[in-house]
């Protein structure tokens, strides 16, 4: 259930609501599968690194990030394995956790502190899922244990855990809804921070495996997904919200700025055919799959 604030009373917030953007028809098998936050062994499904450019690397300052002892504490701490890593973050996942947006910026970390206990109770995971939170004040929150300065894998975009990051807006972002400008801000900043470790623009693509058919794309399948992608762009479903989606191609701009690179040139446009000319072949891609029927909306039970 869902408790939204009312007039004159403080936001209360159930844990059954804030386990994040997993439809529901997956979930339990999605439970199995994530549960230890890789989805296959790492060796198998990791796609041949990109070779080092001539040009000097782009580095992004790291931004504050509050560490998981601000709100994680031993009344609802779990035992949990040791983390996974990956070599390199290539991609950042946008998302949003589902939840309501009538909190007071100091009622962020209750709200992570149920957001773990969902997913590591209701969903039986051995962690949060999110690598990072960010409130609609700007904070950056680490989630995920295993260091926020080392590639830990997550358990944020099914098929897509290896090699990226998850970073989730705190509230719910579909379509009409305002996304406050200290969020995006603190997004490009944890992406441009984490991506320019390994020199990947923000405004380019990332090669990545699926790593399970849950996915948009089959196992083994390798892909250019967004090096700034929203949940969608690996995972049928709606997250991060119409209103959260709109604003990654700003998100990625702020980013590839904070990385200190210029901005991009225009593209020449491409002259129409004319009716007697064929038009061109479709280049093909990394053995992208046709795209599923429209996406399904979010459940709060995941």
């Amino acid at each position: 259930m869902r408790v939204f604030p009312r007039a004159g009373r403080r936001t209360r917030i159930t844990a059954l609501t804030l386990l994040g953007c997993l439809p529901g028809a997956v979930a339990v098998l999605a439970l199995v599968l994530s549960a230890q936050g890789a989805d296959r062994s790492v060796a198998i499904h990791l796609a041949a690194p990109e070779p080092a450019g001539p040009t000097a690397r782009h580095r992004a300052p790291r931004p504050h990030i509050v560490p998981r002892s601000a709100w994680l504490d031993a009344s609802v701490r779990r035992t949990q394995p040791p983390p996974h890593y990956d070599d390199q973050v290539l991609a950042v996942f946008v998302h949003h956790t589902d939840s309501p947006n009538g909190y007071s910026c100091a009622q962020a970390p209750e709200i992570i502190r149920r957001l773990y206990t969902g997913q590591t109770g209701d969903r039986a995971w051995d962690d949060i899922g999110y690598n990072f939170l960010v409130d609609r004040c700007g904070t950056i929150y680490e989630g995920r244990a295993g260091g926020a300065d080392r590639a830990v894998t997550g358990a944020h975009t099914q098929g897509f855990n290896h090699r990226t990051a998850g970073i989730a807006a705190l509230g719910t972002f579909t379509a009409g809804v305002p996304v406050p400008r200290a969020m995006t801000d603190a997004i490009a900043a944890v992406a441009a921070w984490k991506l320019g470790l390994a020199d990947v623009d923000p405004r380019g693509s990332a090669r990545l495996v699926s790593s399970n058919g849950l996915s948009r794309y089959r196992e083994g399948t390798t892909v250019a997904l967004p090096a700034v992608a929203g949940h969608q762009d690996g995972y049928r479903t709606n997250c991060p919200g119409a209103a959260l989606i709109a604003r990654l191609p700003e998100i990625r701009t702020a980013a590839a700025r904070l990385q200190g690179r210029l901005p991009k040139k225009p593209a020449a446009q491409t002259p129409t055919p004319s009716a007697t000319e064929s038009p061109p072949k479709a280049a093909k891609g990394f053995g992208r799959r046709a795209m599923p029927p429209a996406s399904r909306r979010d459940t709060p039970e995941g």
